[in-house]
């Protein structure tokens, strides 16, 4: 069950991009969306220029509430689920997780980079801490162009890649949900290493037939792999299909 989700803000523009998809997913999930804000204090964040003052302090505070505010309002008109709002003091990947936890969020979305108020870049900086650490899924949203409330940011295509161990397979439960709530369809992806022989001479034909069996065998190792890794996928999308998911399933070979 879906409870809640959480995005975390920084007053940026580029931070509310994650607010589109965050949207979608609670409409199609019934779950409520939570917006948070974390407080520096100024006296932690510039103590070594010493101008920490009170009364900057509350105003940068007031100025977030307000911030918030603003943005759960034009959120709520849009969604009949509930919309909370919370600023909390505290280093940022800390209070994500701790605010996570305290309202049994299933999911965090999130810009993958913003600039938020004096500069900060913490939505960039506390992403790969959040992807490491967190226990909930985050889904993280790359800004482009301007963030549109108003947009059907709904997903109707997911891309999972596999490499064929238990622990890629742990994408496929969430995957799985998010795309289920909004009837999409899948694509499961094995990427390929291919083999390359040692290094030969600019004209193979110096070798004769050892160099053409050696290209020869490539081909084959290079095929045998495909095979392998399609039959792989395509027994992962058996167990899927069984289940009414839509799945398609691709083979690629990584470019050197």
């Amino acid at each position: 069950m879906i409870r809640s989700i959480l995005v975390p803000l920084d007053g940026s523009t580029f931070g509310e991009h994650a607010l589109p998809l965050a949207m979608a997913m609670a409409k199609h999930m019934n779950a409520s969306l939570n917006l948070i804000h974390v407080h520096s204090l100024l006296d932690a964040t510039y103590a070594e220029l010493q101008v920490f003052d009170n009364t900057l302090d509350q105003e940068l505070r007031a100025k977030e509430r307000e911030y918030l505010h603003s943005i759960q309002n034009k959120v709520q008109d849009r969604l009949s689920v509930p919309v909370t709002i919370r600023n909390v003091d505290g280093d940022v990947a800390t209070v994500i997780r701790e605010q996570a936890d305290s309202l049994r969020a299933s999911w965090i979305v999130m810009t993958t980079h913003a600039r938020g108020p004096l500069g900060r870049f913490w939505l960039g900086s506390t992403t790969d801490e959040l992807v490491r650490h967190s226990e909930i899924p985050v889904v993280l949203v790359h800004p482009e162009g301007t963030p549109d409330l108003t947009r059907d940011a709904s997903i109707k295509h997911l891309l999972i890649p596999l490499d064929g161990t238990p622990l890629a397979e742990q994408i496929l439960e969430p995957a799985l949900t998010i795309g289920a709530a909004m009837n999409a369809d899948y694509t499961l992806l094995r990427v390929v290493t291919p083999v390359y022989p040692m290094s030969l001479p600019s004209e193979p034909a110096i070798f004769g037939n050892v160099a053409t069996d050696i290209m020869d065998r490539v081909e084959k190792i290079h095929a045998d792999l495909k095979r392998e890794a399609m039959t792989y996928l395509e027994g992962v999308a058996a167990r899927l299909r069984a289940k009414n998911f839509k799945v398609e399933c691709r083979v690629a070979i990584e470019e050197q």
